[in-house]
């Protein structure tokens, strides 16, 4: 399936339906829920780690998974987080229109940013595509010269224009909770890819994903304050105390900044994002949405 973002970039998106031989949750109509998975920076929907995820999604219900732009088979440059939240609205829209009325997103590191600020740009109920406004009021929502919304830091983004693109239940995995960090190597050798010339090459010919190579104009919303926007839709912060990119203070200040409302879940011996996720954790994740967003 190819899904069109918002500002019209093609988005490969792939839907599975439940593994009704497990325990799947269903309301009394027979929906069942829909997990939406957002990989991480120069993953896709194809590559093993996601499809794993995937298939232990299926126990407890549905499945979308989808490349970011720039990656997989989707189209344009990644922006390595920035216009992603397009994409996953996108993905959440598509859900809905298929039936589903409980969606849960689980991103996973870059995955991880853009469904907290998804979850806080695109809130149940929010403005559709034609009235979006900022939170102050102080009018619509920036478009750039190519004709792209900018989802930025001032307030709700648009609604999908194909429907409603809210989340019922936020997880987001090894996530940063503030951007342009450079604390550790790993992080210092990401920026390298995505600033410089030939890092962008590496990342085109070796990482197979295509990197956009203007800076964020604007700036988009900080991890961290996203979270902050989120309550009262649950929110889970899963991370690994052996994470190469973000030490344990990031998930402590997202967990900080989401209140009382965010459940925070270090966990012993892990590494980094779907790569470090096996197949107990996943399921625990899947359980901890289905007690905390049941639904069909």
């Amino acid at each position: 399936m190819v899904l069109l973002a918002a500002d019209g970039v093609a988005i490969e998106a792939v839907y599975e339906p439940a593994d009704f031989d497990a325990d799947v949750t269903q309301d009394a109509a027979g929906r069942v829920p829909v997990t939406v998975v957002a990989h991480g920076f120069t993953g896709s929907a194809g590559r093993p780690h996601v499809r794993r995820a995937a298939a232990v999604f299926r126990r407890y219900g549905a499945v979308i998974t989808f490349s970011f732009r720039g990656h997989g088979a989707s189209g344009g440059r990644s922006t390595v987080g920035d216009r992603e939240v397009l994409d996953l609205a996108a993905a959440v829209a598509w859900a809905r229109r298929l039936g589903h009325r409980t969606v849960w997103t689980v991103g996973f590191s870059m995955g991880g940013s853009v469904v907290l600020r998804h979850a806080a740009l695109y809130p149940a109920g929010g403005p559709d595509a034609h009235a979006s406004r900022h939170a102050d009021g102080r009018g619509p929502a920036a478009a750039d010269a190519h004709g792209s919304v900018h989802a930025d830091g001032h307030g709700s983004g648009p609604a999908d224009a194909h429907g409603p693109a809210h989340t019922d239940a936020v997880v987001a995995v090894s996530a940063p909770a503030r951007w342009y960090y450079r604390g550790t190597a790993a992080m210092r050798r990401l920026h390298w890819v995505v600033t410089r010339p030939l890092g962008r090459a590496v990342g085109r010919y070796g990482l197979r994903t295509r990197i956009h190579t203007s800076d964020w104009d604007p700036v988009p919303l900080d991890p961290a304050e996203a979270a902050a926007r989120i309550a009262p839709t649950p929110l889970l912060l899963v991370h690994g105390d052996r994470d190469p990119y973000f030490p344990l203070d990031h998930p402590r200040a997202l967990a900080t900044a989401a209140g009382p409302q965010a459940d925070l879940w270090l966990e012993p011996g892990m590494g980094h994002a779907e790569n470090a996720a096996d197949e107990a954790l996943l399921a625990r994740i899947a359980d901890w949405a289905a007690r905390r967003a049941p639904g069909g």
